[in-house]
């Protein structure tokens, strides 16, 4: 054994691989800025994280100027410290998740090397560098990269704890899995902690290995968790008496039992998402969960563990009543490290690898190919003033599908006698095939995101005019004006914030027209069927600014200016 991991690890050239992973950090972060935020997270949790900052108050979160504790907050935290550090802006909003996510990939490597061995850590970190989904997510403001990354963490201190057979070390790796799990639940809710207890009383069962409940360290683990956690949850409940129902009940207990959230699905409903998402990689799923099978017996199994990790998450989620697309990314880390031992055991000691990889790497290619024919389907159901965006973003597609088939059939030449090289260069295909889609969908989502109707207004607006939010909740233009606004009627998911403030927004149509015009300094966004209602009773306005979503407008007393 100790002679055939020698031999693999022999295949690992260090500088080549330095080299690689410079080259992916600079396309990984590089790409941040390119994109504007568009709604609904990635506007919801910049705007929260700069209205912390402005307000100085990093207890209670708001958004739009209302309570907001749907989330707890350290990702907007985080968000803040960058806005501080760095200052306003797009790709500031998404440090955390870039960083969250291009750390857990070198965790990956890292656990992967030292539960396995070097090459089946490489690999496993080129899977999930490469998987789609990954690297959208990635890409994306939202908190489910965050809280993905400390549940992951969390799973690797415990692989790392189990298989250790120093106590001290394994006492140090559990303190440090409860720390993770403490983590994740300050960035998503009792989810972090919630998830991994699932996942291991389902190894425990299925692998019948009861002694490992005696190796977790509960007692100090717990008080751990409970100091991490504790501190927030006690300061803002006590600022605001009406968090823990609001929390603990609404946001959890009735988020995954009833309808009430409006995100329901098929049972079925995150099979497509793990296809598509780790679509390079879903031929090896069989064969790496079977292999895991057969090594589930003993003392401790790793691999067992991380089958647990994917079957409960994908299994809690699938059944829960609240359904998103980010809610299985925890589960693409366990993926990748079994695929990653997979493809370690088939390129064996010669580096060589079968006939059925070769057919993959063709067969990727030819889809590749494929794709060109369907190019002219992209934008059909555009509206017609984005028919230029989506003919602008088919040239990225096109850019993104001849990576794709370019590394493909490089990474089919390899494999007869370069089975690493080959699996690298598949890899990086996915990656920039991905990467490519990804940052190109700036032509369509600059429109979503307001940016271009902020920039026309926002010299315009005096900072003490207040802006009406009309039946609208707009998630990216108070962003980029850098300015909250007054609800109007329709308060949507800042429902509960308006509830506890009533006296910050104003709870019908009428009385927005009361208030307009007593308000003769007032500004408003609307969307452009609003404003030509309103017009059509006389209410005195004057346009101020439009883009094809939103219509700002102003009083015509209100006394605009440049800055």
């Amino acid at each position: 054994m100790q002679f055939g991991q020698i031999r693999q690890s022999s295949a690992l050239n260090p500088g080549k691989i330095l080299l690689l992973v410079l080259l992916y950090s600079l396309l990984w972060f590089g790409t941040l800025n390119y994109r504007h935020l568009i709604p609904s997270d990635e506007g919801r949790y910049a705007e929260m994280a700069r209205e912390m900052l402005v307000t100085g108050d990093w207890i209670t979160p708001r958004y739009n100027g209302y309570k907001y504790f749907e989330k707890p907050p350290l990702q907007i935290w985080a968000t803040a410290a960058a806005f501080q550090a760095f200052g306003i802006g797009d790709w500031q909003a998404r440090l955390w998740t870039a960083l969250t996510g291009f750390l857990t990939i070198l965790c990956i490597g890292f656990t992967g090397a030292r539960i396995y061995n070097a090459r089946a850590g490489w690999l496993g970190a080129l899977v999930l560098a490469s998987s789609p989904m990954w690297v959208i997510a990635g890409h994306f403001n939202s908190l489910d990269m965050g809280l993905s990354a400390f549940l992951v963490a969390a799973l690797c201190s415990l692989l790392f704890a189990q298989s250790s057979e120093n106590k001290t070390l394994s006492r140090n790796w559990m303190w440090a899995c409860w720390a993770c799990m403490a983590l994740a639940t300050l960035s998503k809710g009792v989810i972090g902690i919630a998830i991994p207890a699932m996942v291991f009383v389902v190894y425990s069962i299925s692998a019948w290995d009861w002694k490992i409940w005696k190796r977790l360290y509960l007692i100090s683990g717990i008080a751990l968790y409970l100091a991490i956690t504790a501190p927030w949850f006690a300061l803002v409940a006590r600022r605001n008496p009406e968090f823990l129902e609001f929390f603990f009940i609404h946001e959890h207990l009735q988020r995954f039992t009833q309808d009430d959230h409006s995100r329901t699905g098929p049972i079925y409903y995150f099979i497509p998402l793990l296809l598509i998402g780790f679509l390079p990689w879903i031929a090896q799923i069989p064969s790496s969960i079977a292999q895991a099978w057969r090594e589930r017996r003993g003392y401790f199994s790793p691999s067992w563990l991380l089958v647990c990790w994917f079957l409960v998450i994908l299994g809690f989620f699938s059944i829960s009543h609240s359904k998103l697309p980010g809610y299985i990314i925890p589960i693409f880390p366990a993926l990748a490290m079994l695929v990653g031992n997979c493809l370690d055991r088939n390129l064996g000691l010669i580096n060589s690898l079968s006939k059925s990889w070769q057919l993959q790497t063709l067969g990727f290619a030819m889809l590749g190919f494929v794709g060109f024919f369907f190019l002219s389907a992209i934008g059909q159901q555009a509206r017609p003033d984005e028919i230029e965006a989506y003919t602008q973003y088919t040239h990225w597609v096109i850019a993104a599908l001849i990576a794709l088939i370019g590394f493909n059939l490089f990474a089919f030449v390899q494999s007869k006698r370069k089975g690493l090289a080959s699996i690298t260069s598949f890899a990086s295909g996915f990656f920039l095939c991905a990467i490519i889609a990804g940052t190109g969908h700036e032509v369509l989502g600059r429109a979503v995101s307001g940016i271009d109707l902020a920039n026309q207004v926002k010299a315009s607006i005096p900072k003490n005019a207040n802006i009406y939010s009309v039946r609208i909740l707009d998630h990216t233009v108070p962003f980029y004006l850098g300015r909250t606004m007054v609800m109007v009627e329709f308060p949507d998911e800042l429902e509960f914030g308006v509830n506890q403030e009533p006296d910050l927004w104003i709870p019908s149509l009428d009385a927005f027209k009361v208030r307009w015009n007593e308000d003769q300094s007032a500004y408003a966004l609307m969307v452009p069927e609003q404003y030509l209602e309103l017009q059509k009773t006389g209410l005195p306005m004057q346009e101020l600014g439009r883009d094809s979503r939103r219509v700002i407008v102003k009083h015509p007393d209100a006394v605009s200016f440049s800055q």
